[in-house]
């Protein structure tokens, strides 16, 4: 075989010296007795310079703290540590940040004879390690920042809904005055019956928007159970009221209803209400509207149907969130509000909301134990 078969030999000397990394031998109390020169060129320093210099002077203060409290006893208690992260000094002051491994040169009786450290930069690691922790901390603040804005605005509409009462009230009070105690013409009796009408309307958005708001703050919507007074006299009220608001609408009512219920009655008035108002709103003019209630041996249910173009899927599963709207005429649109405070209502009476939507009609169901 000629010499230019040969494989070639690796230089070892050379190999410790221009490594590409760093290498380093301590002596049991810690000095320098030997570094490469890979090492030396990062500190910008001679290898003379750094013999016999204690391996805490070429360490940041946080290195130091790294070295005597982490790495120098882990050394003595397992003779090796693993990918230990600190910064090394340069002669300029200037930092590197470096992952290191050690281990201790033991001889024949067991007794310490060196420290070997080999270490590695970690510049990109690091710089990646911190872009990580400042995206971490910006999506904290901006999680912080989202949250104290969706409290102020559920406060707001707190108190925007309770301060919104007294001037309906006295609007309402005046209205009342002018229809029983002024004598009006024909149109002046209609112009009070349409203020009435807007104002029931308002009234039943601020009490949307403050059931919306308990429900959002944290306390949710209070119920006043009762099952000593009928249930069925409510329904009819809330009939009548929703047949006066809308004459042109025909509304069916069948109740058959086992009394007592168990609930609060006020907010099964709120809930029936709520589902009437949507019904004329999104129903066909022409097709009448039915309400049905009734009670078996475990469950009292209430539903209304009305006709009208299918509700589509990706909307029906919306439809009980807070703020959404249907496609519905500029004049009639509303904050959203209702079907939301209904699902809100049949929850807390421990019951569930059901919608179904076909060519021949939409239905909502309501139903609940009779025993909370």
């Amino acid at each position: 075989m000629s010499s230019s078969d040969q494989p070639p030999t690796e230089d070892l000397e050379d190999l410790y010296e221009n490594a590409p990394c760093g290498y380093l031998s301590l002596s049991p109390d810690g000095h320098i007795v030997k570094a490469n020169k890979t090492l030396v060129d990062w500190i910008g320093s001679s290898s003379e310079a750094l013999l016999g210099v204690p391996f805490h002077k070429i360490l940041t203060f946080g290195g130091r703290i790294a070295y005597e409290t982490h790495l120098a006893p882990l050394l003595r208690l397992q003779g090796f540590v693993n990918e230990l992260a600190f910064d090394l000094l340069r002669a300029d002051g200037s930092k590197i940040p470096i992952i290191a491994n050690a281990a201790e040169k033991r001889d024949a009786e067991g007794r310490h004879s060196f420290t070997r450290i080999t270490l590695f930069k970690a510049v990109e690691r690091r710089s990646y390690e911190r872009g990580l922790i400042d995206a971490r901390s910006k999506a904290e603040a901006a999680v912080g920042v989202s949250m104290e804005t969706a409290a102020l605005r559920e406060q707001f509409i707190a108190v925007l809904g309770h301060d919104l009462r007294n001037p309906l009230a006295a609007l309402a009070a005046g209205v009342g005055l002018l229809d029983k105690k002024e004598l009006l013409t024909e149109r002046g009796h209609l112009i009070v019956a349409e203020m009435n009408a807007s104002l029931a309307r308002a009234n039943d958005l601020v009490a949307n928007l403050l059931d919306f708001a308990r429900g959002r703050l944290g306390s949710g919507l209070a119920l006043s159970r009762n099952a000593d007074e009928p249930l069925t006299p409510v329904l009819q009220q809330v009939v009548s009221e929703i047949r006066a608001i809308a004459p042109e609408r025909e509304i069916l009512a069948d109740f058959s209803i086992a009394e007592p219920v168990d609930c609060d009655r006020g907010r099964i008035a709120q809930l029936t209400s709520n589902l009437l108002s949507n019904a004329i709103t999104h129903g066909a003019i022409e097709v009448p509207i039915r309400i049905d209630a009734r009670t078996d041996a475990k469950h009292f249910s209430l539903s209304v149907a009305n006709g009208g173009t299918p509700i589509p899927a990706e909307a029906r599963q919306q439809l009980f969130q807070p703020f959404f709207r249907g496609a519905v005429r500029r004049s009639q649109q509303g904050l959203g509000l209702g079907l939301f405070i209904v699902n809100e209502i049949a929850k807390a009476h421990g019951g569930t909301m059901e919608v179904s939507s076909t060519e021949e009609e939409t239905r909502f169901t309501f139903s609940m134990p009779l025993v909370a």
